[in-house]
């Protein structure tokens, strides 16, 4: 170690750096000096002989030689977290961490309570929940920064051939109206009674939407014949506006299950019409495996995915057991 002409606090401080964007941020969360910040660096630079930073700006920019080192220095420091966590499993799940990831809808509707079914058997463990893109998820499984995600999305061609991915869960969609909307007495409804209607929905331009809308086009609807009388950027905000008399929504089975028991939305069948799509684990599969990892992947995965779903057939534990409040077996859960 004493040959090398960096320092892991080197290595942190650089990365702290690019990440504030300027040399006090990175101090104030580093919790030094900016002196110290800026006297580390420029020992780091004496020692590699160049130049990391271009100080013409107001803001710190990466020269060549800096974007060089950043590629390596966050993986250094990436398994330096590694060996970290793998020397505190040799210790039992009194202690640990677990850092999962998801994607918007399953983020917030379903990962709570995967992570409250864990909570109850390892209520020791530190559990973090990151819920981001499908892109960015899939980018910090890879980095060793997450453990494990579900997404809904497709991850980029480079990622694919990296991670390991593994059919999950079915993640529906739902048409759903006003309860005193006149369609709502309708048993059902027919593909052109959709045309008829207005339409709530997230802004056009959000990645989300255009999941949605392909989803869509896929089942058989002609999306540009369906009249969207208003874009919102949340789903939440969605269904209080379908709940206010507002309009029609297509949203997530998962995200509604509340508002159903309450009566405040009303679902209707869509002749020939099901919209779903497939909900995916990812893992890393050259990365270290944490005891808190198997401990999730063999306790609770099994529990929220498809019957279908490798997941549950390789489980040795039968998911309708642990009762109705975690597992439907009608419906899909997601």
């Amino acid at each position: 170690m004493a040959d090398l002409p960096f320092t892991l606090d080197q290595l942190r401080i650089l990365r702290a750096i690019v990440s504030e964007g300027s040399f006090k941020k990175a101090a104030d969360s580093l919790y030094v000096t900016q002196p110290a910040v800026s006297l580390q660096i420029q020992n780091l630079e004496k020692q590699l002989e160049v130049s990391l930073f271009d100080r013409g700006g107001r803001k710190a920019q990466l020269t060549e030689a800096g974007h060089l080192l950043l590629s390596y220095c966050d993986r250094i420091l990436s398994q330096c977290h590694e060996a970290c966590r793998a020397l505190d499993d040799l210790h039992n799940l009194k202690g640990g961490s677990l850092i999962v990831g998801a994607s918007q809808t399953t983020g917030t509707y379903l990962m709570p309570r995967m992570i409250g079914l864990f909570r109850q058997k390892y209520p020791d463990v530190s559990v973090q929940l990151q819920v981001h893109s499908t892109r960015r998820t899939g980018w910090s499984v890879a980095n060793g920064q997450i453990d494990l995600a579900i997404i809904g999305g497709e991850l980029p061609a480079e990622l694919n051939e990296l991670l390991q991915v593994v059919p999950y869960a079915s993640d529906e969609l739902a048409l759903v109206l006003p309860v005193k909307h006149p369609l709502a007495r309708l048993a059902e409804l027919t593909k052109e009674d959709l045309y008829r209607l207005g339409f709530v929905c997230l802004d056009a331009q959000s990645t989300t939407r255009k999941m949605v809308d392909q989803l869509l086009a896929r089942s058989g609807l002609d999306v540009q014949r369906l009249r969207i009388d208003m874009e919102l950027n949340s789903l939440e905000a969605i269904k209080n506006a379908v709940q206010a008399g507002l309009g029609a929504a297509f949203v997530p089975v998962v995200s509604i299950e509340r508002e159903l028991m309450a009566g405040t939305i009303h679902r209707p069948q869509v002749a020939d019409l099901q919209v779903r799509r497939q909900l995916k684990l990812i893992t890393h599969p050259a990365r270290y495996c944490s005891r808190a990892s198997v401990a999730f992947r063999n306790d609770v995965l099994p529990v929220f995915a498809s019957a279908d779903s490798p997941i549950r057939q390789a489980a040795k534990v039968v998911p309708e057991a642990i009762g109705e409040h975690w597992f439907r077996t009608d419906r899909p859960l997601v």
